[in-house]
């Protein structure tokens, strides 16, 4: 009898003959993925080998999760595999030719491995459901988001950041530009997180609020007044930036400051002056600062 014949729920596996069922499954998955032409993998033999080789032991017969480890760290290894071969060798030979070219990659990747991690999150659900959640490891959609993140995310975020940064400002000059594209491009740095903004603060947000600052103050704008600033700017961070930078910039608790006036008449102020007047009160309230 073969393989496939023996790999029926509640029959015992090792873990090299499972896994064989599996990895076959799982190629056909990414080929499909990769637009190479494929039958469509098969969840109940790999929902069924997964299970079998879940109810064997592989080295010590007193540890009940060996053989969930093992797989564990097999399920890890499917994403470090595809993300290194395929994936970032794609979005780095996109670089290579042009920086719009590349951001289109990115998205497309991004988008697909979502895909992929919701497959392989629903392939292998027995041990999330038996394994992940009962010993406290990171769940396995948590590791797909996580390997995206350090194979892809890690090696593009600063040259992505650039691209995004000088965009934004062929548009402030004037010029059309994809600002679909932009969007996709930081709802990465948003979803990356897996529910935490902590990567499009520190590796996004803050660059770009800081050369919104640069941009007014330093190209022959550094008389504009920051009402007339954000006004300008208002619809951009609608358009590209997460809530949370508009309510940086736009924040309920701390009103902007108001132009000062001299005798009665309307006075410009630097807009840099601007920012840090303004983070010292958000400071004084309680609130993050603008950068």
């Amino acid at each position: 009898m073969g393989k496939l014949g023996q790999n029926r729920v509640g029959t015992k596996m090792e873990i090299e003959e499972g896994w064989e069922i599996v990895e076959k499954e799982i190629s056909k998955l990414i080929n499909l993925l990769e637009g190479v032409p494929d039958e469509s993998p098969r969840y109940d033999l790999i929902y069924s080998a997964i299970y079998n080789m879940c109810q064997g032991k592989l080295v010590d017969d007193n540890n009940p999760y060996d053989a969930y480890k093992e797989l564990y760290t097999r399920y890890k290894g499917v994403y470090n595999k595809y993300l290194n071969s395929k994936v970032l060798p794609s979005i780095l030979n996109k670089h290579d030719d042009d920086d719009v070219f590349m951001l289109q990659e990115l998205v497309k990747r991004w988008a697909t491995h979502k895909v992929m991690v919701t497959k392989l999150v629903r392939y292998f659900n027995y041990m999330d459901r038996h394994y992940t959640s009962l010993i406290g490891l990171p769940s396995l959609k948590d590791v797909g988001f996580d390997c995206f993140r350090k194979i892809v995310y890690e090696k593009m975020k600063v040259n992505v950041k650039d691209v995004v940064i000088a965009l934004v400002n062929i548009e402030r000059e004037g010029n059309e530009i994809d600002w679909r594209l932009v969007k996709d491009v930081v709802d990465i740095f948003v979803e990356i997180g897996n529910g935490k903004l902590d990567c499009y603060v520190n590796d996004l947000e803050t660059a770009v609020l800081t050369d919104l600052v640069d941009y007014y103050t330093g190209k022959g704008f550094d008389e504009i007044t920051p009402i007339e600033c954000l006004q300008m700017e208002k619809d951009r961070v609608s358009h590209y930036l997460h809530p949370s930078s508009k309510e940086k910039l736009f924040p309920k608790e701390a009103q902007v400051l108001p132009e000062r006036t001299e005798h009665g008449h309307r006075k410009k102020i630097r807009f840099s002056q601007w920012v840090h007047e303004k983070n010292m009160l958000l400071s004084q309230q309680g609130h993050d600062k603008i950068m």
